[in-house]
């Protein structure tokens, strides 16, 4: 029997790469409020993680000027950026198939829910996934929140060891690992996502693939 029965997925750089919407919406963002946004390849860091939480750090910023900044991000992204992405090659096989091999699938992305539910119905998507869970406000969007909340959703009891051990989340970020070890399940890296190979490599993931064919075998071996 496969050690997995339940698998969570993230969203942006996962089943989607987003990147030129996300970043457009970035700079939208940076010019408003006067800040740098000449180096556009610098913003890709911003993909994946807490921007509460990012931006604080980076830039200073208390906790309702960073709500203010996420709030102007998302004058453009809410309209233009969402839609400005694209599915990874093989995502809907290995969807598809992993149904087929009696898996549970869920979502648990720091994307605020209805945004990550309208992205995942643009691309046929959503058929895929019992549980679709994503951020609720800007101070509950860190990963192992998300998850947790996922999980829970999708039946699963957050102290059942042996529960925990028939799950996986599979990201490309290290905030992805670190939010399964606070969890206390198992997590798949996928090396084509957003992530560098250096990030990957040292964030702490179960199990790393570098395409779908490769994430398949491990989510049913």
């Amino acid at each position: 029997m496969s050690k997995y029965d339940i698998i969570a997925f993230d969203l942006d750089g996962t089943l989607t790469d987003p990147s030129d919407g996300l970043i457009a919406g970035f700079v939208y963002c940076f010019k408003k409020l006067g800040l740098d946004s000449s180096d556009r390849e610098s913003l890709r860091k911003y993909i994946g993680p807490s921007l509460y939480d990012e931006w604080q750090h980076d830039f200073g910023f208390s906790p309702d000027e960073a709500n203010h900044a996420i709030e102007v991000f998302r004058e453009y992204y809410n309209i233009y950026g969402w839609w400005d992405n694209r599915v990874y090659p093989g995502i809907h096989e290995l969807l598809g198939s992993l149904r087929a091999a009696g898996k549970k699938l869920i979502i648990a992305t720091s994307k605020p829910e209805d945004t990550a539910k309208r992205v995942l119905n643009l691309f046929g998507l959503t058929k895929y996934f019992d549980f679709i869970g994503g951020a609720g406000s800007h101070k509950k969007d860190r990963k192992w929140e998300v998850l947790e909340y996922s999980l829970t959703s999708a039946g699963v009891d957050m102290q059942d060891k042996s529960a925990l051990e028939g799950c996986i989340l599979v990201g490309d970020r290290c905030y992805d690992a670190e939010g399964a070890r606070i969890c206390g399940i198992d997590s798949l890296g996928v090396l084509w996502g957003h992530g560098t190979d250096e990030e990957m490599n040292s964030s702490g993931f179960t199990h790393l693939a570098k395409d779908t064919d490769e994430a398949f075998r491990i989510l049913t071996e």
